[in-house]
C-alpha cells in the first residue's frame, strides 16, 4: 500500500502551489483555474498557516457578495487545517477525508511541507490498488 509521500511523487504537478495570506482572493482563483485545483496551500515564509479553497471561496465570497478583488486570502482561509505524515498510508488519507469531509490535506514532515494530496488523488491510488489486488487474485487461482 503506498504512502502518502509516493502518492505526492507520482503527481502531475511536481512544484509546491502556495498563496501569501496577504494576497488577494482573486489571486488564489487564478492559480487554482490555472493549474485545475481546487485548493492552495498558504503559507508565510515557507510556513504553512492555512488553507484555501474553492468551497472557501463560494461559502465566504460568493454568499456573502463579498469581492474577491478586494479580500484578502487571510480573511477567508481554514486556520485550523488538518495534516497527515508523508509515512501514512493513501487509505488513511481516505478515511480522514471522509469523515472530517474535507477534499483537501496538506502532508508535513515536521514543519516541513511536504505536498498537499486530495480525494481525486487518493481515489486514483484506491483504484490502482484494487485492480493489482484482483490481479494478484486472479493469478493465485489459476495456479
Amino acid at each position: 500500500m503506498k504512502t502518502l509521500k509516493q502518492v505526492i511523487d507520482t503527481k502531475n504537478i511536481k512544484e509546491l502551489l502556495t498563496i501569501s495570506p496577504n494576497q488577494t482572493v482573486l489571486d488564489a482563483l487564478i492559480v487554482m483555474a490555472e493549474y485545475k485545483i481546487g485548493a492552495l496551500l498558504v503559507t508565510d515564509k515557507e510556513k504553512m498557516v492555512g488553507i484555501v479553497s474553492e468551497r472557501d471561496y463560494a461559502r465566504e465570497i460568493i454568499l456573502h457578495k463579498k469581492s474577491s478583488k478586494e479580500t484578502l486570502v487571510k480573511d477567508i482561509m481554514t486556520k485550523k487545517v488538518l495534516f497527515l505524515d508523508p509515512s501514512d498510508s493513501f487509505e488513511k488519507g481516505l478515511e480522514i477525508m471522509t469523515e472530517k469531509k474535507v477534499r483537501h490535506i496538506p502532508v508535513l514532515k515536521g514543519n516541513k511541507i511536504i505536498g498537499m494530496v486530495s480525494q481525486g488523488d487518493l481515489v486514483k491510488e484506491m483504484i490502482s490498488h484494487q485492480k493489482d489486488l484482483i490481479s494478484q487474485l486472479e493469478i493465485f487461482i489459476q495456479n
